[in-house]
């Protein structure tokens, strides 16, 4: 760590001159504008700000950002930093909208869908998801191998809740 040499000293009963104590003054200054690991605090300026490597030993000021931003890396950036919009608010617009995963590390919204459609997943979409109309009933009949010579059935009617197995219904 360097040394701090201040040009004039002082003992009991000297007189002080304001321009030796000036110089001595600007003595500490050039030792903490020149001394590593040294910060001055007047790089900062307000609630918020960071201070930010520029290059070795060398250090800037990055303003406070906005409400409801991230700090991102930028190397594009002189600090090598920026605030930015947080993706996942960036990406959002509507109330209802999702965020889904269309590779790995990336995002894309899937806006809200229809009142009433569901969910559903489908490989031929660009998110892997869309929005479909709800099923409202599911009936039909399927032949269930027996071993007791007649073949039972079974139906099933989801809109009144009923199951229909071997022809008696379940409520």
């Amino acid at each position: 760590m360097a040394t701090l040499a201040v040009t004039n000293t002082f003992s009991a009963g000297t007189t002080i001159v304001a321009a030796d104590m000036n110089q001595n003054f600007d003595d500490v200054e050039a030792f903490v504008n020149s001394t590593p690991g040294v910060i001055q605090k007047d790089i900062v300026d307000a609630k918020g700000d960071i201070i930010a490597a520029t290059a070795s030993d060398a250090v800037t000021r990055v303003a406070v950002g906005a409400n409801n931003t991230v700090l991102v890396a930028d190397s594009a950036q002189s600090a090598g930093v920026k605030w930015a919009v947080s993706p996942p608010l960036d990406v959002v617009t509507t109330k209802g909208d999702l965020l889904v995963a269309t590779a790995a590390d990336t995002v894309a919204r899937l806006g809200v869908g229809t009142n009433n459609y569901v969910l559903t997943a489908d490989s031929s979409e660009a998110t892997g998801t869309k929005w479909a109309a709800n099923v409202a009933s599911v009936t039909g009949t399927s032949p269930i191998v027996s071993s007791g010579g007649t073949t039972p059935a079974i139906s099933v009617t989801t809109n009144d809740a009923q199951l229909i197995l071997n022809n008696t219904i379940f409520n």
